[in-house]
């Protein structure tokens, strides 16, 4: 059996080596830990007067993204500063060749969360809507809650959260709700066709006026609008506060008074209506045109030859 020989001082000749080298670095150790510690003691003072100043202006959520991209940038820095002192020969610009080539990859293995993260920043700097604002986006309607660089929630109004990447809001439309104090509200009111147009505004324009939530200025307004085949139509329009909460309720009180004080004045408020006429086609004068028939046109013609038809063959059967 053959012995297998160490050579143990080989080994001991290298680990002597290691430690005499890293005894060397021990200084440059130092002094790049005081280095990454100074760094991260300057990101966090940094970050948290970012976001101060970001509160002070009322923008908090730009205070939090900007906060934490100062915050990582100076880290970063640092790292890579405490890097090349430890080990002199790699430089900063090879390792920012390599963060280059690295972040080509990932740039396409990320490119989603980094297109709904530069689409975040850009709505917390043009700020087209804040937290707290009720906007329509993509088919939901809600409260903003919070806007992150990923994605925006929004808190719809039976009490669900709905997640919208940030991409999908900064490439495509949205309503803001609450952008001003005041939305504008409307209905079509149908009124009888033999009622006075006077009337029926005067009282439609008392009615919406003494509702609570309705603002004086703009005051409301009432337009005639058609002639449609049952009624005359006449469209109210107010204005109320802009919050969802005071347009529903302000809607429900001014539908509910407007009925009331047009019933209570008599103002008819129909129904829609048809006349159906019924043709007897076992009278004499069926299908004759010339002779002038409930619903039915006159005319010179003569008898249709259906009928004509028919009664030939009555004839012939006699």
């Amino acid at each position: 059996m053959d012995e297998i020989d160490a050579d143990t001082g080989n080994i001991f000749e290298k680990l002597d080596a290691w430690l005499d080298g890293f005894l060397r670095l021990l200084p440059n150790i130092a002094v790049a830990l005081v280095v990454l510690v100074a760094a991260i003691g300057i990101a966090w003072l940094l970050a948290r007067l970012t976001r101060s100043r970001a509160a002070a202006r009322d923008r908090q959520s730009l205070g939090e993204v900007a906060s934490a991209l100062i915050k990582w940038g100076i880290i970063l820095v640092g790292g890579m500063l405490a890097v090349s002192i430890i080990a002199p020969s790699v430089k900063p610009g090879d390792i920012l060749a390599g963060l280059g080539v690295g972040s080509v990859a990932i740039g396409f293995a990320f490119k989603d969360i980094l297109q709904n993260m530069l689409a975040g920043i850009l709505i917390l700097l043009r700020q087209p809507f804040q937290v707290g604002d009720q906007i329509v986006s993509g088919g939901h309607e809600g409260t903003v809650e919070k806007i992150e660089t990923r994605a925006t929630f929004l808190k719809t109004y039976d009490g669900t959260r709905v997640v919208i990447p940030n991409s999908d809001i900064y490439t495509n439309a949205v309503v803001v709700k609450t952008a001003f104090d005041a939305i504008r509200s409307e209905y079509d009111i149908g009124v009888g066709c033999n009622d006075s147009w006077e009337d029926a505004k005067r009282l439609i324009l008392e009615a919406a006026s003494e509702c609570e939530g309705v603002l004086k200025d703009p005051a409301p307004e009432v337009i005639p609008i058609a002639m449609a085949d049952f009624s005359n139509n006449i469209r109210l329009r107010w204005w109320t506060k802009s919050d969802r909460s005071t347009v529903i309720h302000t809607f429900g009180r001014v539908i509910e008074a407007v009925y009331v004080n047009l019933d209570d004045n008599g103002i008819d408020m129909p129904y829609p209506t048809s006349v159906v006429l019924w043709h007897d086609q076992t009278e004499e004068t069926d299908g004759d045109r010339r002779k002038q028939r409930e619903g039915w046109p006159a005319g010179k013609a003569d008898v249709p030859r259906k009928a004509r038809s028919v009664e030939s063959g009555e004839s012939r059967a006699e």
